[in-house]
């Protein structure tokens, strides 16, 4: 299905950095032909490369200032269910399977650390199969700008 390129990368870049760029303005930045830039974005997207465009919320701003990660220890037996269950609680954001001291992290968003110490206490910590909680308190986060390459070049 073709393989990727340097022009490739750069739609990438330039739509993690702002997915809501027009078509036009993304063909201009890159100095591309706008049919070019529509059929890569199309074939990126068919690929599987491109899964979604998406949205980053300010939360702070709705009124969820407060973030926790949550490292989670699982029963091996009862994982999928836990994970099932953590994944139902309105405060999660995110859910990643890890290696190491803890079998996953989970991001939790909320009004309050006092509110999430109660979600993490009383529902986290109470799933079945969760064995152990680990909480981390967000003091703050940044988002670099992501520059892609091809794989195995030495850029």
């Amino acid at each position: 299905m073709g393989r990727l390129d340097e022009i490739d990368m750069k739609i990438l870049a330039a739509l993690h950095k702002d997915a809501s760029i027009s078509i036009p303005k993304l063909s201009a930045d890159l100095g591309l032909n706008l049919s070019v830039t529509y059929s890569r974005i199309k074939r990126l997207m068919r690929r599987g490369i491109i899964e979604s465009y998406t949205l980053l919320i300010n939360e702070g701003k709705l009124g969820f200032p407060a973030g926790v990660v949550v490292g989670v220890n699982l029963d091996p037996k009862q994982r999928e269910q836990a994970i099932g269950e953590i994944m139902k609680l309105e405060q999660v954001r995110d859910l990643t399977e890890v290696t190491g001291r803890f079998d996953a992290f989970v991001t939790l968003r909320g009004r309050t650390i006092e509110e999430l110490h109660k979600t993490i206490s009383d529902s986290v910590g109470r799933i079945q199969g969760v064995t152990h909680t680990e909480t981390f308190v967000e003091v703050s986060s940044r988002r670099p700008e992501v520059v892609y390459h091809i794989a195995g070049s030495k850029e």
